[in-house]
């Protein structure tokens, strides 16, 4: 594989699948979903003055949604992944073997947290579920 698989993407696809990615951690970490027990998890409390994140919050994880999606595309165009089928294994395969992979060594080894590998847990099932959906996005608009 080169660099080359670039100017064959389908760009759209990828743009889509990125945003995908993005708002699956927009519900993921909801308080409805884990957003409550994520951050209980990490020792982190809602600010009592109502104010929010800043910026970085939503930027960081959206730029890395779209490098993200940028390289399960040059994979799925170098592998020929065309199918929801093969998206799916193409998802599960970069999730758990990426992902989920640096999410336990990350949780491993972060004990300053209350629950680390709750923390990890959460962060591991989004970016999985996060890849799968990127995954078969890219691959059925190919």
């Amino acid at each position: 594989m080169t660099f080359d698989v670039l100017s064959d993407l389908n760009w759209l696809a990828v743009v889509v699948a990125a945003l995908a990615y993005f708002a699956v951690g927009a519900l993921w970490y909801s308080p409805p979903l884990f957003g409550n027990v994520w951050m209980a998890a990490a020792g982190n409390s809602t600010p009592e003055d109502g104010s929010g994140p800043g910026p970085a919050v939503y930027v960081v994880p959206l730029i890395g949604s779209i490098l993200a999606a940028i390289a399960l595309g040059m994979i799925a165009q170098a592998s020929g992944t065309d199918t929801v089928g093969e998206g799916i294994v193409l998802g599960l395969v970069a999730g758990v073997g990426f992902a989920v992979a640096i999410a336990a060594v990350t949780a491993t080894f972060e004990s300053s947290k209350p629950k680390p590998m709750t923390w990890g847990a959460i962060n591991a099932g989004y970016h999985l579920v996060g890849i799968v959906v990127a995954s078969i996005i890219i691959a059925i608009w190919d």
